[in-house]
């Protein structure tokens, strides 16, 4: 799943080439990946100009005149792909789900295979109560290292999961926390309260050295992530532990092993990252 550096890279694609647009027309291909009614979206989106093109957690949000936000959850598959003119033939995505058509003749086009993505418009008000349910955004000024230790302590919850929990944090998912967690020093399993300050002071640098390194990569591509010029990211060569059993921790040479926390894979260097508490 496309998390905060992958929807940040694909943010910084689309300010270039659809602020300032004014869309025509909105075609819903696949209604059940919209949040609200066809008829809805496609009156909302009609006329409206993109003012800006902003990110929150690991949604990719366009801002539309008169106070509208165009919200898009990539979910797991989905892409946003621009083109000139609507794309046809070989260069056209091949599970289109909608395409907002720009008065210059331009399609923003969002492709999700497997359809866990969405897409609404809210006003002012919806957005801001949606933005209120979620955590502080790590690579900001608020999220310091003392919060992160305040609320890693009133919860039981395993310290991964806790970490993929978007209203703590915005936009950390399975991959970055597993890096950041290794690079912390601290075992995936272990309960949040077990995380000691001086670890949730590690952990809090490790969280923005991995993010900030991953956006310089434009983020990771496992299999399907696309930035907005259809190309994969390059921070997959920089993953230390995630992905890699059974390879050897480049810190201590032990095997990298895997486990499953609420039935997702979390991977961890069992020497550098003990299961006891801190």
């Amino acid at each position: 799943m496309p998390e905060l550096p992958e929807a940040e890279t694909i943010v910084r694609g689309l300010r270039r080439v659809v602020v300032g647009r004014r869309i025509r027309e909105a075609d819903v291909l696949r209604p059940d990946i919209l949040r609200q009614p066809a008829r809805t979206f496609r009156s909302l989106a009609r006329g409206r100009v993109v003012d800006s093109v902003d990110r929150r957690g690991k949604n990719v949000l366009l801002r539309l005149d008169r106070g509208l936000v165009l919200a898009v959850n990539l979910g797991m598959t989905g892409r946003l792909l621009p083109f000139p003119h609507l794309p046809r033939g070989a260069v056209a995505p091949t599970h289109p789900a909608v395409r907002l058509r720009f008065e210059d003749g331009s399609v923003l086009v969002f492709d999700d295979q497997r359809r866990f993505g969405t897409v609404e418009i809210l006003d002012e008000v919806a957005w801001r109560a949606r933005d209120g349910r979620m955590g502080p955004e790590p690579l900001e000024r608020g999220f310091t290292a003392e919060r992160l230790a305040r609320d890693l302590k009133a919860s039981r919850s395993p310290v991964r999961s806790w970490l993929l929990d978007q209203r703590r944090i915005a936009g950390v998912g399975n991959i970055y926390a597993v890096e950041a967690l290794h690079r912390a020093g601290i075992h995936p399993g272990r309960p949040a309260k077990s995380v000691t300050t001086e670890e949730a002071t590690s952990l809090h640098a490790a969280i923005r050295t991995v993010l900030r390194a991953a956006i310089r990569k434009g983020g990771t591509t496992i299999r399907d992530y696309r930035n907005a010029e259809g190309g994969e990211g390059a921070y997959a060569a920089r993953l230390v532990v995630y992905g890699r059993e059974g390879e050897a921790c480049p810190g201590c040479g032990t095997a990298v092993e895997r486990l499953v926390i609420s039935n997702r894979s979390a991977y961890f260097c069992p020497r550098c990252q003990p299961e006891g508490d801190g």
